[in-house]
């Protein structure tokens, strides 16, 4: 079923538009979003990582499809550089909202 129904928060690279765009072969909409408990760095690419207190902002991408997350997949480099998986994202309106994310492997501990 690609109903286009997934969300996923990005934090880096994929909240410019412009990128999602050329990925993707179509805009993507997106909205304001934070996650708690993980701080945001950058080695070569970026990356979050646990941390007590530490809060990242980002954006929601709404209506993608499993197609378009095998495309982002591959983009990100699953399962070498990161690992996608479920999070509870803040959305602007103040709702709690379960999300994919792509938490880096251990590259982002070296």
């Amino acid at each position: 079923m690609d109903n286009g129904d997934e969300l996923l928060f990005v934090y880096g690279t994929l909240m410019n538009p412009a990128e999602r765009a050329i990925l993707l072969g179509r805009p993507v909409d997106a909205s304001p979003g934070r996650i708690a408990g993980y701080a945001r760095g950058r080695k070569r690419h970026y990356f979050v990582a646990k941390q007590a207190g530490a809060v990242t902002d980002g954006a929601i991408l709404e209506g993608l499809s499993a197609r378009e997350l095998a495309i982002l997949d591959e983009y990100e480099e699953v399962p070498a550089l990161y690992t996608r998986e479920r999070i509870e994202v803040l959305a602007a309106d103040g709702r709690k909202i379960e999300c994919w994310i792509y938490i880096p492997t251990s590259w982002a501990k070296e």
